[in-house]
């Protein structure tokens, strides 16, 4: 079972830098904050599994205030691109 977790983490790291490419060269604004927002997923999932694998409950806490963090990470840049103050990083087309 131990193996199949580390399979996983392993797999879910992999999907992470596929995403970090794209939040780097992503075309448009909003590609790059989904690319960011789905990185941070894939991050608590990944601390989820190493508090299971390792049987250590501050693993979960971890992740728990990690996922906290990018939620109101994710309020404040969507409210940056309502009000117009996070366009002019948007690269021209």
């Amino acid at each position: 079972m131990s193996n199949l977790l580390w399979g996983a983490i392993l797999f879910l790291l992999v999907n992470a830098l596929a995403c970090l490419g794209r939040a780097i060269h992503g075309p448009t604004l909003p590609d790059r904050i989904i690319a960011a927002n789905v990185i941070g997923t894939k991050t608590v999932i990944v601390l989820v599994l190493l508090g299971v694998i390792l049987n250590q409950v501050i693993w979960l806490d971890v992740a728990l205030v990690y996922g906290l963090l990018s939620f109101t990470l994710s309020l404040v840049v969507g409210r940056l691109i309502e009000t117009g103050r996070l366009a002019r990083l948007e690269k021209p087309s």
